[in-house]
């Protein structure tokens, strides 16, 4: 994580070329956890886990079309409707959620962890600043809040991911049980190497948050300079 632009730490006033003493760099990082609101992480743990408990039927619809191959174990679905249709008729509502536990806790976890890492990067950086952070760097800021929260993060997705392709709608034969039980094995027969599937891919993806988050604040530092308010000024509704 890098410190703010033209901000100086400890009397430095350019970039030095030797390494950073351990003990300048845990002092970088408790600064930056200073920054650190518990607000934040509530905040995005609770928008997460309601929009998780409300959309989760249509996330598995997408990530079956996703892996929609063409092989006989997989389930053929000629639409959206027809999917849900099918997966109701033959599991119930159950069916609909299966795979539910890992997405609220990685969906609450990720929106969370990232409102808390954001706002705590953006904080550290804004430090001693007159100026606004820029497009580029509310862009790296977000970047960085998402490598860090999908770190975190990525077990609960490789989960989610095989509980919700357990096509039998029997119990009994499906591999994994629950969430526990998925984590257990997957990390008993595959290692970390298991649990962290899709983590390179998964980099690239946090670029989705961060071009929402650059958008955001650049238009909430344009609405508010219309409004002739402060740009770091909080959004209200009249």
């Amino acid at each position: 994580m890098s410190s703010a632009p033209n901000q100086t730490v400890g009397g430095d006033t350019g970039l030095s070329s030797k390494p950073v003493p351990a003990a300048s760099l845990v002092g970088h990082v408790q600064h930056l956890f200073s920054h650190v609101k518990i607000e934040n992480l509530f905040a995005g743990l609770s928008g997460g886990v309601v929009s998780t408990l409300v959309l989760h039927p249509l996330d598995l619809v997408k990530i079956r079309f996703a892996v929609s191959d063409g092989l006989d174990l997989r389930p053929k679905y000629s639409g959206m409707v027809h999917c849900m249709k099918s997966v109701w008729q033959q599991e119930g509502l159950r069916g609909l959620y299966q795979g539910v536990t890992p997405n609220v806790w990685g969906a609450g976890a990720s929106w969370g962890l990232y409102f808390l890492f954001y706002n705590a990067i953006k904080g550290y950086k804004n430090e001693g600043r007159q100026t606004a952070l820029s497009a580029t760097e509310h862009l790296v800021s977000a970047a960085e809040a998402g490598m860090l929260t999908l770190t975190i993060t990525n077990p609960i997705w490789v989960t989610k991911t095989r509980l919700v392709l357990q096509y039998n709608a029997d119990p009994t034969s499906k591999q994994y049980t629950g969430m526990v039980d998925a984590l257990v094995k997957i990390y008993r027969h595959e290692g970390i190497h298991g649990l962290y599937k899709g983590y390179v891919p998964g980099l690239f993806g946090t670029s989705h948050g961060a071009l929402q988050f650059m958008a955001y604040e650049e238009l909430k530092r344009d609405y508010n300079r219309y409004k002739k308010a402060p740009s770091d000024a909080k959004l209200v509704s009249h």
